[in-house]
């Protein structure tokens, strides 16, 4: 059975001119899904009983099923965590501050990278999320939200796996994503996080998008980068650098370098300085993260005061800083909190 939501509205057309009907009943038919966000093809009045059935019959509406929500103490951060239709599960996250409303959704189950951090990639990769299943968890958050009177305005790709090894499935979800037909996000507020695939980097400054993209760091060279990354021994700081300028020049967006410091790891001055001079004269924004507990990693957050005069010298040497706002940490939602978590049966399994 095909996935309704990774069909184009052409091809919809198409399909219905070969059941026979109307070219126009596609419009109809995105409209109740994705405007008046109806999931049961029986409840579409203006369509006629046998395409009601050829619909159900060709196609799938519902790829995730939410297992459940978790809400921070401050109400700020909700947390879902959905099955798939072959059992395995995904967490997405649900950020709201002001009258932003931002998801930060997942492309992989599990992830490659392991970074020394996160949770995400500690039983490493699994598989890929398709372009309905990551365009679902976004769908499925913005229905939730409608009920308030609510929508989804930004999107983040900084979930559990590393977007750019799932390339074609990511790029198509954006486009869904962006679709005017379906959710009609702008390009602009959807933002893509990669460890550094440098070919993806490549491919992506060529797409003609105008998507922002940020740049796992996290070290100030290469060495102490392979210890937080092991993924990074598959390509060079150097490399991965040059390739982010290149992007920067060909699209004309601001890059974005984030680096989660950990105690005593990466977070000294000199480390700063070497920073400042890794990423002098770039158009950029350094993002620092501060550490999020991970059950089993001996990893520590940095206080308060090292992590500000980290931040104060980077400033000084003409960076432009922020300091993540940590939201979620209390139902692990927080940056690098995102695990892998098995279904009941995949346990007993083992």
């Amino acid at each position: 059975m095909k996935s309704f939501h990774s069909t184009r509205e052409e091809e919809l057309k198409q399909w219905l001119i070969g059941c026979g009907e109307k070219p126009f009943r596609a419009s109809q038919i995105l409209d109740w899904v994705y405007k008046k966000g109806i999931l049961d093809w029986n409840q579409m009045s203006n369509l006629g009983a046998p395409l009601k059935q050829k619909l159900a019959e060709h196609f799938q509406l519902n790829s995730l099923k939410l297992v459940k929500t978790e809400e921070s103490t401050d109400g700020e951060t909700t947390k879902f965590l959905w099955e798939l239709v072959d059992g395995k599960l995904v967490e997405s996250v649900l950020i709201r501050s002001f009258d932003r409303r931002t998801v930060c959704v997942s492309s992989q189950v599990g992830c490659p990278a392991r970074c020394a951090f996160c949770a995400s990639g500690k039983k490493g990769l699994i598989r890929n999320l398709s372009s309905a299943e990551i365009f679902e968890q976004v769908f499925e958050i913005d229905r939730f939200l409608k009920e308030k009177g609510e929508r989804v305005c930004h999107v983040v790709y900084m979930g559990m796996g590393e977007p750019f090894e799932n390339y074609e499935a990511v790029i198509s979800s954006i486009k869904l994503l962006c679709d005017p037909n379906r959710l009609g996000l702008s390009q602009r507020r959807v933002t893509v996080s990669t460890v550094g695939v440098v070919e993806g980097i490549t491919r992506f400054a060529e797409e003609e998008m105008k998507v922002n993209l940020v740049l796992s760091l996290h070290a100030p060279n290469q060495k102490l980068r392979m210890k937080i990354i092991p993924y990074a021994r598959k390509y060079g700081l150097d490399e991965i650098l040059s390739a982010m300028r290149c992007f920067a020049e060909k699209t004309k967006r601001d890059i974005t370098y984030e680096y989660t410091l950990m105690s005593g790891i990466n977070d000294g001055l000199d480390q700063a300085e070497e920073l400042a001079a890794l990423l002098a004269g770039q158009q950029c924004t350094v993002n620092l993260i501060p550490y999020n507990p991970v059950s089993g990693l001996r990893l520590e957050r940095p206080v308060k005061e090292k992590i500000e005069a980290f931040r104060e010298l980077l400033d000084a040497r003409g960076l432009n800083v922020t300091w993540r706002y940590t939201k979620g940490k209390d139902i692990a939602a927080a940056c690098g909190q995102l695990a892998l978590i098995e279904s009941s049966s995949q346990r007993e399994e083992n």
